[in-house]
Formats: structure tokens, sequence, C-alpha cells
């Protein structure tokens, strides 16, 4: 039975910074794959789709393999251990990006569709990143490696749209090297890994094997409310993402502005992690997370002003912005919220309801943005007018958790 890591004693910080500096790699290196297949997902599957409404389907397919594997992935590696589980994802993303290669040369948009669910794994296990920086973590120093682990894709907010630019039109066939590039990404998944130093968890006492009932977890407010808003911004981050593509290219520009907005937008998104472990541990969790979902209500705003490069730009930085102190902020409340026996179910049930959100958010983007309205400008409209009541859901969540006993919202 693998001893529990001990998470006071002169080793621990030591270990936690290791973890934390190999996960920022996997998510600075391992990471720009995701940014490159936002770019150019939806603008290959509209190149292959026989219906436009239907574009950005393999991105949706991509989220729905997210949510599907986000259980059975924790489940495996809290059998095997963190590193099996982030190799195994690595494999899949491999395949996933081979079987897409060959799709966009046979001219197959269900193949390309179908490979998506494949690089889905890979997406779920890049968001286990967070919660293993925190596995041997001491609890003053979880949230910052919450932060620093995420700001890793500050990196990839360059690399991903970088390569996207440099292969997108190296082939005849567009973007068939952008998924062989992915796909050497996904190589280096082995040698980045081999630095991590996580045990597997301990086998729990007798008659504490589960913790407390899904049903029961559930109930908890932090653990609900946390799980809400960790799902919406998420979503809706992922709405507007997924069409922004789309949106900049229908509005006349060209496919390089689409990556070069893309890539103030990830940067946005990552960036901010430097210190948002500071101020969830000076304002907590809630505070920041609120202010979180107040900028994403002002990324949508913008995006309902105009259809300039400047407002696409605005507009996908603020996005950015509330995602990081929306999510960030959220994962910083769940893990407060469960104990040790519970951590890899929690985890799983988190992520398979924050995926389930995002897939039912992504498979409406495409509809929104291209069959609403009639022009790309109306389409645009309807996805940054979808936000709304999403927010107020979460808005109005996190607001009865503020105003409940500080001992139970914490």
């Amino acid at each position: 039975m693998t001893a529990a890591p001990d998470l006071a004693g002169p080793d621990a910080m030591r270990r936690a910074r290791r973890n934390v500096i190999v996960l920022l790699l996997a998510q600075a290196l391992l990471g720009a794959q995701m940014s490159m297949i936002f770019i150019v997902g939806g603008l290959a599957g509209q190149m292959l789709s026989p219906n436009p409404c239907i574009a950005t389907l393999p991105l949706s397919m991509m989220i729905l393999g997210s949510a599907l594997s986000a259980r059975p992935l924790s489940g495996f590696m809290r059998r095997h251990g963190r590193r099996a589980g982030f190799l195994l994802s690595c494999g899949s993303a491999a395949l996933g990006a081979g079987i897409a290669a060959y799709a966009l040369s046979a001219g197959n948009f269900w193949l390309f569709t179908a490979s998506a669910l494949f690089t889905g794994v890979y997406m779920a296990a890049q968001g286990f990143f967070r919660f293993a920086a925190t596995d041997c973590a001491p609890p003053e120093f979880q949230s910052r490696a919450i932060s620093w682990v995420l700001a890793g894709g500050l990196a990839a907010a360059f690399t991903g749209p970088l390569l996207v630019r440099l292969t997108a039109d190296l082939t005849a066939i567009p973007f068939l090297a952008t998924y062989a590039a992915i796909i050497g990404l996904n190589l280096l998944g082995p040698a980045i890994f081999a630095f991590l130093d996580i045990p597997r968890p301990p086998a729990p006492a007798g008659g504490h094997a589960e913790g407390r009932p899904l049903g029961a977890l559930l109930r908890v407010p932090q653990i609900a409310v946390a799980m809400i808003c960790g799902m919406v911004s998420y979503a809706l981050m992922n709405l507007v993402m997924t069409s922004a593509p789309l949106a900049v290219v229908g509005c006349g520009f060209a496919t390089a502005d689409a990556a070069n907005i893309v890539s103030g937008h990830v940067l946005a998104m990552f960036a901010p992690s430097f210190f948002t472990g500071h101020l969830i541990a000076r304002f907590g969790a809630t505070r920041i997370v609120m202010l979180g979902l107040a900028i994403l209500a002002g990324a949508g705003a913008v995006a309902l002003s105009g259809v300039e490069l400047s407002h696409f730009y605005l507009a996908m930085i603020l996005l950015g912005l509330g995602w990081n102190f929306g999510y960030i902020g959220a994962t910083a409340m769940l893990t407060r919220a469960y104990r040790p026996e519970e951590r890899e179910r929690v985890q799983g049930l988190n992520d398979a309801v924050v995926f389930s959100g995002v897939f039912l958010a992504s498979l409406s983007s495409g509809g929104l943005m291209n069959c609403m309205g009639g022009s790309p400008q109306a389409g645009w409209s309807a996805v940054n007018l979808a936000m709304l009541p999403f927010l107020v859901l979460a808005g109005g969540a996190l607001l009865w958790l503020m105003l409940r006993p500080r001992e139970i919202a914490r």
C-alpha cells in the first residue's frame, strides 16, 4: 500500500515545487495543441462539413470526449498514478491527431469528427494538471500551485498560434501539417512526465473507501456552487472562443488575424495566473470568482458593440481574463471542500460536470454562429447574447453561497 504523502515535512515544499515545474512545462508544451485545435478545428470542420450549421461539431465531440473520460480517467489515475494517466492521454491525443490528418486527406467530415473524441481524453487529463499540483502540496501553497500550473498556458498562447501560422498552409491540404505537429507535441509527454513525483494515493481504511455518497457530496454548498461556477466560466469561454475564428473570418478578416486574436485570448487566459493564487489567498476564492463572472459579462458587452478587429481583440482578452478568475477560483473553492479519500471522485465528477456544460456550449456555438440571423455579424451577436442566462445562474448561486454563514461558505 502506498503511503500518504507528507504535506508538512521538510521535503514537502521541495516535492510540491518540482511537480509544479513539471506540470507547468506540460501545460506550456503539450497544452499548445489545445489552442491549435480551437483555431483550426472549426475552420477545418467548415471546409469538410456538408452543412455549415455543424461546422464546429468536431470541437464539440472533443469536449464530449473530455466529459465522458473525466471520471474513468480519474479512477484510472487513482489505481495507477497520475503519470500513467497523463501518458495514456498523450497516446490518445496522438492517435486522434493521426486520424484527423487522415480524415483531412480523405475529405471525410464524419471521420474527422470522430477523431476528436480521442483528443478529448487529453483535454480531460490537462484539466487534472491543476489538481495534480495540489496532491503533494502543503495547504498554504495549493492555490498558488494551481495558478502557477495554469500559467504554463502563457507559453501555449504563443507556441500554439505560431505553429498554426507555420503549418496551416504548408501542405496542399490545409491544416494537414498542423495535425502532424500535434502528433509531435504529444511525443514529448513521456520525457516530461518522467520527472513527475506524485505517489499513488493510499488505500483508504476499511469503512471509508469511498467517503460520502455522491448525493451527499453534491449537497455540500461549496462543492455544488464551485461546480456551477467552474462549469459556467469554462462553458461560456468555450461558447465564444469556438465561434470567434469563424466570426473573424466571416467579417472579412484573414485567418492570420483569427490566430492572432486567439493568441491574445489565450494569453489573457493564463498570464494572470502568476498572481491569481495570491489574489485568492488575500481576498478569498468566492470574491475572485464573482469578479471573473463580471469580466465575462463585460466581454459579451464589448462583443455586442461592434465587429472591428479592436472589438474582437478586447472582447477575447476580457473573455480570457474572466475565465482565469472564474475557473481558478472555482477550483480553489472545490479543493477545500472535500476529504482526502474523496479527492479523485470529486475531481472526476467536477470535470465531468464542467465538460458536459462545455460540450453543450460548443455544440450550440456553431448553430448560433452559422444559423442565426443569416450573417456572421448576427450570428456573433447571438453567441454573445446566449451568455446572459448562465451568468445570472452562476452569479446568483455564488451570491447565495457568500451570504451563508462563514463557517459553511469558507
